[in-house]
């Protein structure tokens, strides 16, 4: 067991875990922020996505021990009020189905429209590879992403 003083959605948190805990573990177990998901265990679907600093993260792979000291956004911290721009065009546009890997989804799109505010298709596809969608939504989330855009 160790201590870790992370920065999570803005507040500081300190846990005593195992430095291997992945980081999915201790936002659900420890920091009870249960909004990012367990999917596969082997970062192949995107359910756990998080924001470490500005990047998108799988954290059901990312030790504890190199979070340092980058800054954590989970799904819960994204936007206060749940009016991010992403957030906002998956409501619009009616995205979730079953809802489960969403804030997953959005955690990516959020990162990839930061980092490109207007990015076209491709780039979307590329970006947004490797985060599954078991109910096949993907049409309509590429449209959430356009839409966002607009706003970001």
């Amino acid at each position: 067991m160790a201590t870790f003083n992370l920065t999570v959605n803005g507040k500081k948190q300190q846990v005593d875990v195992d430095p291997a805990t992945p980081m999915l573990w201790v936002l659900r177990d420890h920091l009870n922020l249960v909004g990012t998901k367990f999917g596969c265990g082997i970062a192949a679907c995107g359910a756990c996505t998080i924001h470490l600093g500005d990047m998108a993260m799988r954290s059901c792979q990312l030790p504890v021990s190199q979070v340092g000291n980058m800054p954590i956004t989970t799904i819960e911290g994204l936007s206060e009020n749940g009016d991010h721009p992403v957030q906002k065009a998956w409501l619009e546009l009616d995205v979730p189905q079953c809802g489960y890997c969403q804030a997953g989804q959005i955690m990516n799109a959020s990162a990839l429209l930061k980092a490109n505010p207007d990015p076209s298709d491709e780039e979307i596809e590329a970006a947004m590879n490797g985060n599954i969608c078991r109910c096949g939504t993907y049409t309509r989330i590429k449209k959430a992403i356009k839409e966002a855009a607009k706003a970001v």
